[in-house]
């Protein structure tokens, strides 16, 4: 316990964090600021930054000229290792045989040695370029650099909730990263930085970076939360996590068994307990408790030891299972594997620390090759995957998503997968397969089979129009079996219709324009109720809402409809027009007319698929009327579209006394001209209005 004279004192450091915004979460905490020792950075600035652009050739040049212009080693800042292995493949091409400069990667799949080759200062007499991601941003220093060449660009992974996936996205970075990156070259000396881009762009740039915590996956943030019993709602934030990512990761970890529940009543359960207390992301914690209760210790840890590291094969296949390989120690590991491997197997014999007690379950053949795939199926149940078509590619997922393979794998010949790693960048439709194994789908019917559901499908069969219902065996939308329903009742045939009405949308009930025309005027009607109050009298029959409530209007008629076709033959007049009580269908007809009758003794029709309604009037039909007429009881201007003699549109106006007193003597002089037979007076709301050509008394 802290006494008052002893207060516990909280200091939070950041180089890129924004102080006053986190010094105002903690009322008003004070701010201090370390500039550290720097020297002048002077900027070079280039020729504006083209989206879309391939950046390498700039890349190339800038280094080159910078090697003739300037002293010292250069740190050269790049989105991802694509672009690193380009530029260092250039420059060694341009370069030739010059011995005086190394060229040093440096980025997070490094193994130690070639890291530390990058970090440390250059051998006497000679230069080093170093080709960093943004890892050599803030996380390291690297000794004799005093010139940056920064692309302006950093890959960010980007969590879709829609989709359970992450993808790449390469972006602009921000001014506090352009500073960060900027000050390298002054650590030891003055130094300068060639920013790819130029100064008009660098105001653009947004000021900080987006939190991570609103681009992330929150799978861990919420089993933690589960664990302290609390809601986000409940807590303060410097950025709130977004409500679709939380709703998300809740609805994974329910999949895994973490949590129990609905909503907000969601509770932790003993099995979500025990993976909070593991330090692995909540899939992980649960592929190593699961795979330990089959009798799968030692196979799970290291599976999720391969799954919590980079990829020790990169661009050596998908197959999960050859990692296993190189990680048991049965090849050779590559020298540029050795870093990765060593962490996995380090991280193996962790997770191994963390499993007690004995099997509850253990499986009786455990060195069988079809666990791999089940343990990754534990862990990625969204994401198991069948093939679309033998031999090919593309598969389609648990989730309702596709993936396929970029290139040829030997995977491919496999029906069926778990993948455990995918995703896309910027440009791509489809999601890649980077990581995956084999998987039999049998395992449903034994130690996965809580991943199965059987759904009852009513649904329409589209070429012969009539309606089909089955018994699915469904894993996500993936369809292990179906077989045929008989004797279907009549609640779910009709609740199978009204599916079949929200799909295909309320276009496939029998419209027509007089029907779309009542619609508009209940909804003009209940708009400018809600203008003024917040509640109406009229119902919401706007297309939306009629789709939420077809259970409470349509469903009732449904009994004869068992073909497409008989959608045709319901009397959907009579259906909606029961949606107004009475007296409703009067003031209907009186605040929301068909027609107006106009000075010449017409009666006009009100168009209301616009809004304001129109009416389309040959001019001279409203010689007379001093002003725009009104419908609902005033409280709505129709707009007029004022006609020649031939019916063509000369004017649009909802302030008829002031074309009367500004246009109509322009308009007059060019009609007259056109239509002389006609009647044009000088005063328009003195003259008779007309239907024809003169009035009966001229």
């Amino acid at each position: 316990m802290f006494r008052d004279e002893q207060p516990l004192k909280i200091l939070l450091m950041s180089a890129t964090l924004e102080g006053e915004r986190l010094s105002t979460l903690l009322d008003d905490a004070p701010v201090v600021r370390s500039e550290g020792r720097m020297f002048p950075v002077s900027m070079q600035w280039g020729r504006p930054f083209q989206p879309g652009e391939f950046i390498e050739p700039r890349v190339v040049q800038t280094v080159l000229d910078a090697l003739g212009n300037e002293s010292g080693s250069l740190l050269v800042f790049l989105p991802g290792q694509a672009e690193i292995r380009r530029v260092n493949q250039q420059l060694a091409e341009a370069l030739g045989e010059r011995a005086d400069i190394l060229l040093c990667p440096l980025h997070g799949e490094l193994d130690l040695n070639a890291q530390r080759a990058a970090i440390e200062p250059a051998p006497k007499g000679l230069r080093k370029v170093v080709l960093a991601t943004n890892i050599a941003e803030t996380s390291l220093t690297i000794d004799g650099v005093r010139v940056v060449i920064d692309a302006g660009l950093a890959r960010v992974p980007r969590f879709d909730p829609g989709s359970g996936m992450t993808r790449l996205d390469t972006q602009r970075i921000s001014r506090a990263s352009a500073t960060q990156r900027a000050g390298r070259a002054g650590r030891l000396e003055p130094g300068v930085c060639y920013r790819l881009w130029s100064e008009a762009q660098h105001e653009q740039l947004a000021a900080y970076g987006s939190a991570e915590i609103l681009q992330a996956d929150l799978a861990g943030l919420a089993l933690q939360l589960a664990r302290w019993g609390v809601l986000p709602s409940q807590l303060v934030w410097l950025d709130a996590p977004p409500a679709a990512a939380y709703a998300q990761a809740q609805d994974l970890l329910v999949r895994l068994g973490a949590l129990s529940g609905q909503g907000q009543d969601r509770k932790l359960t003993c099995h979500g307990q025990a993976m909070a207390e593991l330090p692995a992301h909540p899939r992980i914690a649960h592929l190593l408790l699961r795979g330990h209760a089959l009798g799968l210790g030692n196979l799970a840890c290291d599976v999720a030891a391969l799954l919590g590291e980079r990829d020790i094969l990169r661009g050596a296949g998908a197959d999960l299972h050859s990692r296993l390989t190189l990680l048991a120690g049965s090849e050779r590991v590559a020298r540029g594997a050795q870093g990765g491997v060593q962490r996995a197997r380090q991280l193996a014999r962790q997770y191994r620390g963390y499993l007690r007690g004995a099997a509850t379950a253990a499986v009786s053949d455990p060195d069988h090759s079809r666990w791999l795939g089940c343990l990754l199926a534990l862990a990625y149940p969204d994401r198991v995957a069948q093939q679309r078509r033998p031999g090919g590619a593309e598969y389609r997922l648990a989730n309702g998503r596709a993936a396929l393979f970029a290139e040829v794998d030997a995977l491919m010949k496999q029906p069926w997968l778990v993948i455990a790693d995918l995703g896309s960048r910027q440009g791509q439709r489809e999601e890649r397969i980077y990581l995956a194994a084999e998987f039999d789908p049998a395992l449903f019917d034994s130690v996965l089979c809580e991943q199965v559901a059987h759904v009852d499908q009513l649904d329409w069969d589209e070429r012969e129009g009539v309606l089909r219902a089955e018994r699915q065996r469904k894993v996500g939308e993936l369809i292990l079996s179906r077989e045929p329903l008989t004797g279907l009742d009549e609640s779910a045939r009709g609740h199978a219709l009204l599916g079949l009405v929200r799909r295909k949308g309320l276009e496939l009930l029998p419209w027509t324009p007089e029907l779309r025309q009542w619609q508009a005027r209940v909804g003009l009607l209940r708009q400018l109720d809600l203008q003024r109050q917040d509640t109406s009298e009229w119902p919401d029959v706007r297309d939306p809402a009629l789709l939420d409530s077809l259970e409470s209007w349509l469903l009732p008629y449904l009994g004869k409809v068992t073909r497409l076709s008989h959608f045709g033959n319901l009397d959907l007049s009579s259906i909606l027009h029961n949606l107004l009580p009475w007296p409703l269908p009067q003031r209907l007809e009186e605040q929301a007319p068909h027609h107006l009758s106009v000075p010449s003794g017409s009666s006009v029709r009100l168009d209301y698929s616009e809004h304001p309604p129109i009416l389309a009037v040959r001019l001279q039909e409203l010689f007379g009327l001093s002003d725009t007429p009104r419908i609902a009881n005033g409280r709505q201007i129709v707009k007029l579209h004022l006609l020649s003699p031939a019916r063509r549109p000369v004017q649009v106006t909802q302030d008829l006394a002031n074309f009367w007193r500004s246009t109509y003597a322009e308009v007059k002089k060019d009609l007259k001209g056109r239509y002389p037979k006609h009647y044009w007076p000088d005063d328009p709301l003195v003259a008779e209005a007309t239907a024809r050509v003169k009035p009966r008394k001229s």
